[in-house]
């Protein structure tokens, strides 16, 4: 296949798969710019709707912020706890994640001091609602399981797309071609150069969003990962139950989870009625980008025996690469600056498609203009 042949299979590809998915993709976008902030604006709200949390003591302890939230939902037959993150700072919130009857995942929001319960997501306010509407969409066009994987598959054909851009792009013959903006030239041109230039200077970070997407949606790229890398999949964990005795409490769990990991801040810890399961708890060390960390003590709910430790920093390179997908996805591998960017990543697909459909819509009217000259001829 000679070049020129190459380059219009290329051309073709990007055009027509950039149309059919161009929709999905932008709605994936702009949702994902609504929510780069999501965690700020939720606190935001809270703290607007009960006033700023003030720190007066100490904080209070897990077992008594738990029982709180058992006593609050006891009117829920089968509630049953999952999740608690810790506050990060002094006037930060407790929030601890529940299942019920109607929802297998409730956020619980309390005040660490008081214990008194700010708030929860099943009774938003309507921004909160809001924001939670643009997540669901953002992550499984509110079609649950299906959804899921819809948007794995938009995921996977989005890369492609962007990887043909890149490959079209008329830097690669002249570089100052890539970037020039000609404001005074005619729309058509115009809307050629926005296309060009918003579609490279983004290229790489809808990659990352969109790719890591497509794998966690679909699950395909973990086993490639591992045996590209030949990182072998990490053991499954069991708790052994003792006769007769009750799981250790949390307290006495925290305490060995940090002499295992002590550079590590405790950010959350999974919780699980089930008598086989490890406990996790989530740690974050100074080094790591991401607020809640990705490093985890596994311990044994019975005995308090140290099952494995994950230090994000010591991993094989199969768990790096893994572990770079959230930082990646979510931008926050830059701190704020590259969040802020995120926000504007999320326009792009916007941007692209409107351009594209415009570049298709030309050549179109101008293959209908030539084919009524041959016709008038």
């Amino acid at each position: 296949m000679s070049n020129k042949k190459l380059r219009n299979f290329v051309f073709t590809l990007h055009r027509y798969i950039g149309l059919a998915v161009g929709l999905i993709a932008i709605l994936v976008g702009l949702t994902g710019s609504l929510i780069v902030f999501q965690r700020e604006i939720n606190e935001f709200q809270l703290h607007q709707q009960f006033g700023a949390i003030l720190p007066k003591g100490q904080r209070l302890s897990l077992e008594a912020v738990l029982d709180i939230v058992k006593a609050a939902y006891a009117n829920q037959p089968k509630m049953a706890l999952q999740r608690v993150y810790f506050p990060t700072k002094p006037d930060d919130l407790f929030n601890v994640v529940i299942s019920i009857p109607s929802n297998d995942w409730v956020e619980v929001y309390i005040n660490p001091y008081t214990g008194t319960i700010l708030g929860d997501s099943l009774h938003p306010n309507a921004v909160q609602h809001f924001i939670q509407i643009v997540y669901e969409l953002h992550t499984s066009l509110k079609l649950g399981n299906l959804g899921l994987q819809i948007l794995g598959v938009i995921g996977l054909v989005t890369c492609i797309v962007v990887i043909t851009g890149i490959i079209l792009w008329p830097g690669w013959r002249k570089l100052i071609s890539g970037f020039k903006m000609k404001w005074d030239a005619h729309p058509k041109r115009l809307n050629f150069d926005l296309h060009k230039v918003s579609g490279i200077t983004t290229a790489i970070f809808l990659l990352f969003t969109f790719f890591t997407g497509f794998a966690w949606n679909l699950g395909y790229v973990d086993p490639l990962i591992r045996a590209i890398t030949f990182s072998p999949s990490l053991p499954e964990l069991v708790s052994v139950a003792i006769a007769g005795q009750s799981p250790l409490s949390l307290g006495q769990q925290v305490k060995t989870a940090q002499l295992a990991l002590p550079d590590g801040a405790l950010r959350s810890i999974d919780l699980t009625i089930d008598p086989k399961a490890p406990l996790r708890l989530r740690m974050k060390l100074p080094q790591e980008p991401l607020e809640y960390g990705m490093s985890n003590v596994y311990l044994d709910q019975y005995s308090g025996q140290v099952l494995r430790v994950d230090n994000s920093l010591k991993v094989l390179l199969g768990d790096k690469i893994l572990n770079s997908f959230m930082p990646l996805h979510f931008g926050t591998f830059g701190g704020l600056p590259t969040r802020i960017l995120y926000v504007f990543v999320g326009l792009a697909p916007l941007i692209l498609f409107i351009t594209g459909f415009v570049m298709w819509w030309y050549r179109k009217r101008k293959q209908k203009d030539d084919l009524q000259l041959l016709r008038q001829d």
